[in-house]
């Protein structure tokens, strides 16, 4: 059976036949080729890929110039989908097992995203580890980015065979995953509001009353500081109506603030984080990512259910092209771009990856009821299960492989 891995993978081929052998599997490949329609050729002519057996394999010269990676729309694919077994994943965290947790229906694994204007290059985990070798990346944020951090383990898992070269270990607000043998260190930071708060604690952080000390990161930031490459989220916390702004310590506070709106706690936080990276970043070194919001599909009255639904029950995507739901602070998505704009007007090395289009169409690939609950539903609740589905994080494989995806595009042929 014929494998090979693009253009590298077809000359190292050829260089093995005589010229007669050689001349025959050359009419056979154009053959396929021709008639099967499975070589693409752009007009920067820097795109080409074969496809055998269902697997796609994008050429070393693959170039998205031009192309809105986030502009597309989502196609059902039960052949290359899902990227890895949600069940065979060694990393897999029972808030996001939504298989293990009772979900029958799994067409959420499936969906594939398909920019509008080119391919995404198929994930190949050895190339991503390859590229990041003797590296440190660091995923700092919330929930949902500890979402994104257990999606990319899970991605590369199965490309690492021997478990020992694959390890995890969890020190306080910090989870190190280690690949000895390519020396990268993908770790995970619990920060969820970028700066010091008193939910800072990443197992005891259900925290009502919420108190940030919106001048204050460096304790934070002394465990990423020598990253190569970090990967930025903070939104969903910022969703609560009632934060305390404190400057000084919790014990001594010099000053405190109540009454402020969501979009200018936002602000200063991000003045803060970004005020940080301008002063102590090493720009030669350090690639930095923030990943714009992550939508929540709470209002089931905003692709047609009954007010007061949600997720629960949801099956598939909302095909609209261009919804937007009430899940999404624009004002926020929109104070989060003009900040990384700013850093980037002043040399920092910072890419915005707007995920949230994307993935305002998935209405289905939410845990709802089918995770872990730190808390025992009652009995109201297991009545109505639309009480206590979780439609805010994101079922594995799903969603945020694709984020991945999008990510390992950059890296790969960015970087």
């Amino acid at each position: 059976m014929l494998k090979m891995k693009g253009i590298e993978g077809l000359q190292k081929m050829m260089n093995g036949y005589h010229s007669v052998g050689l001349m025959v599997v050359m009419g056979v490949i154009m053959v396929v080729v021709y008639f099967g329609g499975d070589y693409y050729n752009y007009n920067s002519g820097s795109i080409s890929w074969f496809d055998f057996n269902g697997v796609t394999e994008i050429a070393e010269d693959y170039s998205f110039e031009g192309c809105d990676l986030f502009n597309g729309s989502w196609v059902y694919d039960n052949k290359s989908r899902p990227l890895y077994e949600g069940k065979q994943c060694s990393f897999m965290t029972d808030d996001y097992a939504c298989q293990k947790y009772g979900r029958k229906d799994l067409n959420y694994q499936f969906w594939r995203w398909q920019p509008h204007a080119c391919h995404l290059p198929r994930f190949n985990g050895t190339a991503l580890l390859e590229k990041l070798r003797d590296k440190r990346v660091v995923f700092v944020g919330d929930s949902v980015g500890k979402n994104h951090w257990v999606s990319l383990l899970c991605l590369i898992d199965t490309w690492i065979l021997e478990p020992s070269h694959k390890v995890a270990e969890w020190h306080g607000s910090l989870i190190t995953f280690k690949a000895s043998e390519y020396n990268v260190s993908i770790d995970f930071y619990w920060e969820p509001l970028l700066v010091e708060s008193n939910c800072d604690d990443p197992v005891n952080h259900r925290v009502r009353d919420r108190i940030m000390k919106i001048e204050s990161i460096q304790r934070h930031a002394e465990e990423w500081i020598n990253a190569d490459m970090l990967i930025f989220d903070s939104y969903s916390w910022w969703l609560e109506p009632n934060m305390t702004l404190l400057w000084g310590s919790f014990e001594n506070p010099n000053k405190t603030i109540v009454e402020s709106s969501r979009v200018r706690r936002y602000e200063m936080a991000l003045k803060t984080w970004s005020n940080w990276l301008e002063s102590h970043l090493d720009r030669k070194k350090t690639r930095i990512f923030f990943i714009s919001l992550s939508p929540d599909h709470k209002e089931g009255g905003d692709w047609g259910k009954t007010m007061g639904e949600n997720c629960y029950n949801e099956t598939e995507p909302i095909m609209e092209e261009g919804y937007w739901g009430k899940g999404s602070d624009t004002d926020l998505m929109r104070t989060a771009q003009s900040t990384v704009q700013d850093l980037e007007k002043k040399g920092i090395n910072i890419t915005l990856l707007n995920i949230t289009q994307l993935s305002q169409y998935r209405k289905d690939g939410h845990p709802s009821i089918y995770k872990r609950h730190w808390d025992s539903p009652t009995k109201l609740e297991l009545a109505n299960p639309v009480l206590y589905a979780d439609c805010l994080h994101w079922c594995l494989p799903g969603v945020p492989d694709v984020w991945n995806e999008i990510l390992y595009t950059y890296i790969r042929y960015k970087i």
